[in-house]
């Protein structure tokens, strides 16, 4: 079975016309909280991100792929970062992006897929997660796709001049 394509939605390696799309959630600053971000970013830089994302991920220790539904139209993104090769984990991120799109689980077939992938293909015993306790809606997501909550950060991220607590969640492949 494809570990990229699902039932509703399919995961694909970024592509030039994605550029506008990108530009857009990465400068949305309602997201900025979720990705760390704190400054705007060009479409220059943008752009050329998107060149480069064709660079190995045991290189640059993550991979962005695009969430489409089956039209390929994109829905999100879902992030493979801080690659750890000799450990065989990753974090993952997922995002998204439009209101409409949300609650039709797109993002937790994206999720599943994403995990099969890095279980499958990059050899990876574990994947994790890390999430605001107040996030809620991500809170559920990574729990309803077999997640364990393996921890809380207390007070790890600044946002709006106030400490929020952080949710580690861990996926172990059993197989």
């Amino acid at each position: 079975m494809p570990t990229l394509k699902g039932n509703n939605v399919i995961l694909r390696a970024l592509e030039p016309e994605d550029l506008d799309f990108v530009l857009e959630v990465e400068n949305t600053e309602e997201f900025w909280e979720i990705s760390a971000t704190r400054v705007p970013y060009s479409r220059y830089l943008i752009k050329k991100y998107i060149q480069n994302s064709h660079r190995d991920i045991y290189e640059v220790k993550q991979l962005r792929l695009m969430i489409c539904d089956l039209e390929n139209n994109p829905t999100g993104m879902i992030d493979i970062f801080d690659l750890d090769p000799k450990d065989r984990k990753a974090a993952l991120g997922i995002l998204i992006a439009k209101e409409d799109d949300r609650r039709k689980g797109f993002g937790a077939e994206a999720l599943s897929l994403v995990c099969a992938y890095c279980f499958a293909h990059l050899g990876l015993h574990q994947v994790y997660a890390n999430v605001t306790a107040d996030n809620e809606p991500s809170n559920r997501l990574f729990f309803k796709n077999g997640f364990i909550k393996a921890g809380v950060k207390k007070d790890w991220v600044l946002v709006n001049g106030k400490f929020k607590d952080e949710v580690l969640y861990q996926l172990i492949n059993v197989h």
